[in-house]
Parts: structure tokens; sequence; C-alpha cells
């Protein structure tokens, strides 16, 4: 679909307001000195004191500044002008140096140069890119060799169901793109944010060998039976911090988490 970037664009533009102002994603705590940072992804990340980091599909840089606060050099890149706005304004008022970039992920080989530690990404992000191959050829290009490649998201099972989590509704497998009109969002679903969202469905199989296949070797693949936000319908916290689908209990996989790193000759 050719336009998909700009009506996820536009969709995120709309949502960067409201996320930024919600209790979800919490600004005055981390202003405070919370981290956004949450236990799949910093049980994997280690030591980044020192450390060049590229953030890809930031949002508006709120985990970027948590890694800057871990010591790393950061920069945050992201679809969304005005995401990129907010990082900057977020960054201003936490006082955290930090670059952001603002382009289509596919395309930052044209607009960032230099080469990373780490490359990290987390949580909603490679549903909205069509081909992971792409993907990992870009994560391959600013990894230095030798660098580590952390990421932590959704588990491809939780995309199969209805926004209910009543019915399986999709494929798991990537059958092509998933047109929706959007409502709300996940922070206020009865926010007044209309529009249009295009996204994949992507199995775990295609994300392993779309890594592998670019020169990176898998050395910690978690998964999850939990969710660290509250961000589907019908979830309760069992644990402080932790959510299960009410449905389903301990039974199915709802994150995962994977530690890759790039190989030393290719």
């Amino acid at each position: 679909m050719e336009n998909y970037q700009q009506l996820n664009r536009e969709n995120w533009n709309a949502r960067t307001e409201a996320h930024y102002d919600s209790e979800f994603y919490d600004v005055k705590g981390f202003l405070d000195g919370n981290t956004s940072l949450k236990e799949p992804e910093l049980s994997l990340l280690g030591d980044i004191n020192g450390l060049s980091l590229l953030h890809l599909q930031c949002h508006f840089g709120q985990d970027t500044l948590s890694l800057a606060r871990m010591g790393a050099a950061v920069t945050g890149t992201d679809l969304s002008n005005n995401a990129i706005h907010k990082a900057h304004e977020l960054a201003a008022k936490a006082g955290i140096e930090a670059h952001f970039v603002c382009c289509d992920l596919y395309d930052l080989p044209l607009h960032l140069k230099g080469s990373f530690d780490v490359v990290f990404t987390s949580y909603g992000t490679i549903g909205w890119l069509p081909d992971l191959d792409r993907w990992a050829a870009v994560i391959t290009h600013f990894l230095k060799p030798g660098g580590k490649f952390i990421m932590a998201d959704f588990h491809p099972v939780v995309w199969m169901w209805d926004d209910d989590f009543r019915e399986i509704a999709y494929n798991y497998f990537n059958t092509g793109p998933i047109v929706e009109n959007s409502n709300g969002t996940y922070t206020d679903r009865d926010a007044p944010i209309r529009g249009t969202t295009v996204g994949w469905n992507h199995s775990t199989g295609e994300l392993l060998n779309a890594l592998t296949s670019n020169g990176l070797s898998i050395k910690i693949f978690n998964e999850y039976n939990y969710s660290p936000y509250n961000c589907f319908a019908r979830m309760i916290e069992f644990e402080k911090g932790k959510f299960r689908l009410e449905p389903f209990g301990d039974k199915l996989p709802i994150v995962y988490a994977l530690h890759a790193l790039k190989n030393t000759q290719r």
C-alpha cells in the first residue's frame, strides 16, 4: 500500500499530544526521575554507560531519554514530526542531551550518518512496517561489528485476536496490509482521534529469519506471559506493573524480548 507512511504519520501525529498528556505515559513522573523502561528490555540492555545508542521508532522520546539517563549517548528516530517535536521539548524540560531525527525508518540511512554500539526498539513498532528484511538491514547498517540489538515487543499471538479478545480475527502470518479505521488510542479509547491506520502482522519465524539473514546472531529470546503495560482490553493487574488478559490468565505469551549481536565478519 503506497501511502501507508502518510496515513500512519497522520494518525501518530494526532495521537502524540494525547499520549504526552496521559497518565499512561506519566511524563510528570518521568521528569521527577522515574524511568519509562520496563523489566523485559532492562534485563537485556545491561550496562550501557558510555555507549552510543540508536532508538528506532522512539515516539516522543521518553524511553530514549531514559536510556540517556543510563549513560548512553542517544539518537532517537520516528516517522511522526509531532512526536519528534515533543521529544525535543521533553529533552529540554528534563535537561537531557539527545539527538532526534524525523523520517521513515527505511530512509534513515539517508538522514543519519555513523554507527552505534546498540540499536534499540520496543513495544508496538514492527507492526507498522511491511518488510522486516528491509528493517533488519537498517539495523545492521547502523550497528558496529559486535554491536548489540535489543528489542522488546508484543508477541505476534496477541495480534491475532479482535480488540475485545473474544475471537481470533487476524492471521498469525503476514498476508498483507491490515487497513483499519482507528478510533481513540490505547491511552484513551474515547479520545476524539479518528483516522486510518495500516499495519502488518509478523510471525516469530519471519522476525528471527529477517535478523539472522542480515548478519545478526540471536543470543537470547525471552517470552513473557504478561505485559508491563495496561494497553489492551480485558486486562487485569496480577502484580504491580504486570498485566494479563483476564480470559486467558497465564496461558498466552504477551511480550517477547530479544538480544542479538552483529556478526564481526560480514
